[in-house]
């Protein structure tokens, strides 16, 4: 029989609480780790997200997933952006530390679940911007032993503000990023560039992917409007032990949409979720 606990608090390392989700067939038997980290202007609870989690504690899975520290949610409200502040204040440094205490808690010999898993076998899988983060993690984690991505970003950098735009946001300390559905102007600090330029080598996923041996799978669809296909053929070229599933049609959140009132996966996010469970299970 499938279980699930919500909205466990796990202590940050930045001040700020972690709430996690699992999903998993409460038979006590030993198994495979999944970890996902969800997106820029994401969070653990959004579209289909928890029938994802299902569909792989279903399969066998012990499927794990959270909200960053600062992506804007609160541990009273985790759906959202009630906290813009925290939002402003984050970083990819934040977020690298955040993923590493989620693996540190689901390793931990005290884990509330211990008994339904197995610690050497974790997967990582990660959503667009996510899909940096777990690919950088990937390659500094011994612990991790399958990397899948999904319409991942495959460079950073490019991503800021450039020309008068830059100038504006350095001079200034901050840009505004307008949410289209919540229609929030989101904070973007300074410190969002400056942390990076900081730990550059760290964050070039070009690095991080030359750097992984284990088996990883990247998947893109041919319809995404925010990521182009192209990034996830660098990642590929990058990624020695790799294969790339190109999804014909598939959008960047393949089908599927914020809220999401259907029992059922959209029809790509479904094949993306079968091909997940095959290549982990291979």
């Amino acid at each position: 029989m499938m279980a699930k606990s919500k909205n466990i608090i796990v202590t940050g390392r930045h001040q700020k609480s972690i709430l996690a989700d699992v999903f998993y067939t409460n038979n006590e038997l030993q198994k495979p780790i999944i970890i996902f980290c969800h997106g820029y202007k994401g969070f653990k609870d959004w579209g289909a997200w928890d029938l994802v989690a299902e569909t792989f504690a279903n399969a066998g899975f012990f499927f794990i997933k959270f909200n960053f520290s600062h992506n804007g949610g609160t541990t009273k409200q985790p759906i959202d952006f009630p906290d813009l502040e925290a939002f402003g204040n984050n970083n990819y440094i934040k977020e690298l530390d955040d993923l590493e205490t989620i693996i540190d808690w689901a390793t931990s010999p005290d884990f509330k679940f211990k008994n339904e898993i197995n610690t050497s076998n974790i997967s990582l899988i990660g959503h667009s911007r996510g899909g940096g983060i777990v690919t950088i993690k990937a390659a500094e984690d011994k612990r991790v032993t399958k990397l899948i991505t999904w319409a991942s970003v495959s460079d950073y950098k490019n991503r800021f503000p450039k020309g008068e735009a830059f100038e504006y946001w350095k001079n200034n300390g901050i840009m505004y990023i307008e949410n289209g559905r919540t229609k929030q102007q989101m904070p973007h600090y300074f410190q969002f560039y400056t942390s990076f330029i900081e730990n550059e080598d760290r964050l070039t996923i070009a690095n991080a992917a030359k750097k992984n041996k284990i088996p990883h799978l990247i998947v893109h669809g041919t319809s995404d409007p925010t990521v182009d296909m192209q990034e996830s053929r660098n990642i590929r070229a990058w990624s020695a032990n790799s294969q790339l599933f190109i999804v014909e049609g598939a959008d960047h959140i393949f089908g599927v949409k914020h809220p999401w009132q259907n029992n059922n996966l959209s029809k790509h996010l479904e094949e993306i979720v079968q091909k997940s469970i095959d290549f982990i299970r291979l």
